[in-house]
């Protein structure tokens, strides 16, 4: 079995993060006085270089959520390997019931990807990609199976250190 690493970035100061809203929710709870109401807000945020991260946030006012859906997010950064605009090869991943495949795709191809994937792989900073998103369409799961497969992601350099062979026989297949 390979061993997964997450790599886990700190933001700095120097590092302009951009922030997208997947989504916004308004949610219920009822108590003995009546219906409260509340908002939770799904966040990515990105810096267009290959860092990218997901939170969530809940609160009363709609701004407050996003806000604290921001500071969550920026809590939860991860290292994206990006190789010429594209991803280095395929990956599936699975959250839930949500199950994202993501390809490598040419230059000028663009990012074909639906809804709250595309807000994803657009704040990793990836420009070229095809991506699917299947089973349950739930944002909060397609997010976290979107991060999940980015973290799977390999560099050429480390496969080849891991398999004990030159670079130019990765690629060879």
């Amino acid at each position: 079995m390979a061993k997964i690493s997450t790599t886990k970035v700190k933001p700095g100061g120097d590092v302009e993060l951009k922030e997208k809203v997947v989504a916004v929710n308004r949610v219920v709870k009822t108590t003995k006085g009546g219906r409260t109401f509340s908002f939770s807000a799904l966040v990515v945020v990105g810096n267009d270089g290959g860092v990218v991260g997901q939170g969530l946030g809940k609160a009363k006012e709609v701004q407050e959520a996003i806000t604290k859906g921001i500071e969550d997010a920026k809590k939860n950064l991860v290292k994206v390997p990006i190789m010429h605009g594209t991803i280095p090869h395929d990956q599936l991943a699975k959250a839930g019931a949500a199950k994202v495949l993501i390809k490598p795709a040419a230059h000028g191809t663009g990012v074909i990807a639906g809804g709250s994937m595309r807000a994803v792989l657009e704040s990793a900073g990836i420009t070229d990609v095809l991506a699917k998103s299947l089973g349950s369409a739930n944002p909060h799961n397609v997010v976290k199976a979107t991060i999940k497969a980015l973290t799977l992601l390999r560099e050429p350099v480390q496969v080849s250190k891991e398999r004990n062979i030159k670079l130019s026989k990765v690629f060879q297949g």
